[in-house]
This record gives C-alpha cells, structure tokens and sequence, in this order.
C-alpha cells in the first residue's frame, strides 16, 4: 500500500512556539508574550491572572521561543533535506498589525513572512499557513476587550487582506484559527474578555460568534483575492470513548463530541447546530443572528477539515469515575487501561486514529488535512546533538500505517500529514522545551538557555524515507 500521488508530507510549527524576534521588525507585543512558563502558566491563559509586561519573576518562552525568525532559512533547508512536500506555520498578527488596529500593515512583517514562503517555494515546498495560532494582538486586549468587541472583525478583515493581497499566488492552502474548539472553551486564551461582573456564558457566546464570523469572512477574502487557493478551518480532535457499555456513558460521548464540533459544524455546514442552540438556552445566553449573519456563514464554508490527532480520552456520567482524570490535550482526561501513555500522561492510541479520521470524513463529507500529530518525550542527546528516538518513530510509524489504513481501505480524502513540532520548539501547553516533538534537535532548555544549535535525530533519516517512499516503506 502507499499514500495517494501528491500527498503532501511535512512538518508543522506555530509563530508563539518558534518564531521569537518579538521586538524585531516592528511587531508589537501579543498575548503569548505575557504567557510565562511555570506553575502561572494556565492562571495566565485563562484570564485567571494577569502580569506585567517589564515582569521579571517569570519566564515568557514566547519572546525568544527557537529563534525561528533568524533561523528559518537553515531551518527550511533541514526540512527541504527530509524532503518536505509541505510546511505549516502560522502569522504573528501583532508583526504584520503591532497594535491590531492600525489602517495600514508593517512592511516589516508583511516583509518577513513573504522571505519565508519564498524561501519554501525555492525547495518546491507548499506552504500552509495559519493565519492565528492562538495569539492576538495585546493592545487589542487592553484597549478594546479583545473578541469582545464588534470592531474585532474589521481590524481582522485589515489583517487577512493584507496577508491574502500580499501571498497571493504563493500560498496555494490556508487555514483560520488553530484548534479553534479549544480556545473556544478557554475564551481569555483567545482574546475574549470576561469580567467577574460579566455574565460569562453570554460574553462567551457573543465572543465565539464573532470569531465564527471572522472565519466566513476570511474564507470568503481568501476565494475572492485568492480563487486558486483552498482554505479549511482546524480542529482540535478528541476522540472520546465510552468508559462503561452503561448508556449513561454513551451518552456522555454524544455531549463530548458536541463540545468539541460545534464551532467545525459552523465552519463546515454554515450555520449553527441545533444541540449548540440548545445549549446556549440552557446556559442562559441568547445570540443575535442577524440574516445578514446567517447568510456570511452559509455562503462561506471551508474547503477542507484540517485537525490535530495526539490521543484519545474515556467519559463517563460516574463523578467517582471522572475524579481520575489527568494529562491530554487541552482538557484532563480518563485513562484507557488497555493503551499506553506519553511522558506527559497523554493515551497513545493509533488505532483511534483511524476512527476519529473515519468519523471526520462520514460527518463533513470534505477533505481531511492532518495538520498536526506527533509524540512529546524528554530526549537524551549525545555529545554531538544526536538521538535515538525509537519511540518517537514507533508512534509516528503506527499512526501512520492508521492513516495509509483509512485511505487504501475506508476509503477517505487526505490532503496531506504534517508531523507536529518537526522542529524542537516550546510546548504551548506547558511552556517547557524539554517537551520534545521534533526530527531536529534544538539546544535549549526550559529556561531559554543553550546555543540554539539544530542537529538531527534518529527519526530524521527514517521520516526522510518515509516521504522519498512516500509512505510505502515505514521500517
């Protein structure tokens, strides 16, 4: 068996984690800069606590992250030596906007994204770019209480204009908001500002459907500035299975699922699903939808479904049960006693990768883009920056195999598989480096100390077969 002619394999990164130059080029201050590593990390992203900008008892890995934006050209070569078919990155707004609500775009920025993709383009590597990858721009926070505010959406028509207007006939596959369902669920994390006095499930709800709106829109400038270019929306993906055969707990995966595909359903189907309707009467919230609203979200789908896979999760009605919950992406999770476990308590589970993919396909009927799937493990380098990452490659090789699985015999539409992290870079969860993904080593510790100095893993010889073989040879 083998992967479809065209597949695009590569790797996948966001501008919060790598790039760094966060007072290089003009760009303006965002809210991952504010974001430290350590015990305040989440009490930061969820709104919880706030610090200041000249803080000096924290560590902020955004700021500097892998240095990305001096070293992307030797970067892009090490991935162009893997044999890249595809490369995702994601666009500081605060670099091309540094306040957000300026008329005109930083040059600067504009400047530095477009060396980028030109430098993919001289590889014959397509560019993916995200155009937000969890960040915003401060200022906007501070001054208009960020999503907050229905200004929001033409300062980010400003901000999507000028990216499209600027790579137009460069960038061939584009995607909105980085797994938009989990920052939906952690709306401070997104730029949403809820005050205590604040009814928090309305400022919510207005807060998401402004974003909603932000996306038709954006997919709607991408067709008309950009009409031989496709745009998909992305997916944090959380396959949930039934703790018990109870029917209680099978009902919990129905509610699960509806957590985690309402703001996709928008995107995909163009309008709001009923059970999310229903939800916001019972949380005491009520949306105003204007026709004018309904008609932008029904007339501007995405092409694709593009989604992160890292591990599945158990539910269950039983609260005794649901006190065992510990790691997984974004949201504490039931462990599966018949699978294994990452370093960082997160289920390795590739044959639920192959479901989930299976239910994405049979539920949106679109493409599938794997934008983001990989292992997170300490690595112990030798002296010369080399290691033998075995189990980074079982994982990859068996998610993979999953995938070649549901294409060859299920018969789904995938685009294209993009290894997350395929380059160390600062884990967004936790802030830590030592949380490792990639088939480059970066000499960095958790504290932003080190040389910087990129050397190659085991994995980077074996995922360089993979792609020559285009999947057909994953030994």
């Amino acid at each position: 068996m083998s992967f479809p002619k065209g597949f695009l394999w590569g790797g996948a990164i966001s501008a919060s984690q790598a790039e760094g130059g966060w007072q290089e080029g003009g760009r303006g201050v965002e809210n991952c800069d504010l974001i430290p590593a350590g015990p305040d990390r989440f009490a930061v992203m969820t709104g919880q606590k706030i610090l200041a900008l000249d803080d000096t008892e924290h560590y902020f890995p955004a700021r500097n992250a892998i240095d990305f934006y001096h070293h992307y050209k030797e970067d892009i070569a090490l991935f162009a030596e893997m044999g890249f078919k595809c490369f995702r990155t994601s666009l500081s707004w605060s670099r091309i906007f540094p306040k957000g609500d300026e008329e005109t775009p930083n040059e600067e920025g504009l400047a530095f994204y477009e060396s980028v993709v030109d430098e993919l383009r001289k590889y014959d590597i397509e560019p993916l770019i995200t155009m937000t990858h969890f960040d915003i721009p401060q200022y906007l926070i501070d001054n208009y209480e960020g999503w907050g505010n229905d200004l929001l959406n033409e300062f980010y028509r400003r901000f999507v204009t000028a990216v499209f207007t600027r790579l137009k006939g460069k960038v061939k596959y584009w995607l909105t908001f980085n797994e938009i369902n989990l920052m939906c669920e952690i709306p401070e994390g997104m730029g949403i500002v809820i005050r205590k006095e604040d009814n928090r499930a309305q400022k919510k709800a207005e807060g998401i459907h402004r974003i909603a709106k932000a996306c038709a829109d954006t997919v709607r400038l991408c067709h008309e500035i950009c009409p031989d270019a496709l745009i998909g929306c992305m997916k944090m993906s959380s396959l949930a299975y039934a703790y018990t055969c109870a029917p209680e707990d099978q009902m919990e995966v129905v509610r699960h699922d509806h957590s985690m595909d309402y703001i996709i359903d928008i995107q995909a189907r163009g309008k709001y699903p009923n059970y999310y309707l229903k939800q916001l009467e019972r949380d005491g919230a009520k949306l105003d939808i204007s026709e004018e609203d309904r008609k932008l979200l029904a007339e501007n789908t995405v092409d694709f479904i593009s989604f992160s896979y890292y591990n599945t999760t158990c539910v269950s009605a039983d609260p005794q049960v649901n006190a065992e919950k510990s790691g997984g992406n974004g949201f504490a999770a039931l462990k599966n006693p018949y699978l294994k476990a990452s370093d960082w308590g997160w289920v390795i589970d590739p044959i639920g990768f192959r479901v989930l993919i299976n239910q994405m396909y049979d539920r949106y009927q679109k493409p599938l883009f794997v934008v983001e799937n990989g292992l997170g493990a300490v690595d112990s380098p030798d002296e010369y920056g080399y290691v033998e990452d075995n189990y980074r490659i079982d994982y990859l090789r068996d998610h993979i195999h999953q995938m070649e699985l549901a294409i060859e015999e299920d018969g789904v539409e995938i685009l294209g598989y993009t290894a997350w992290g395929c380059i160390d870079i600062v884990s967004g969860g936790t802030g830590e480096m030592k949380k490792r993904y990639g088939f480059i080593y970066v000499d960095m510790d958790d504290e932003g100390k080190g040389t910087k100095k990129r050397s190659k893993k085991k994995s980077f010889d074996w995922y360089k077969k993979v792609i020559a073989s285009n999947g057909s040879d994953l030994s």
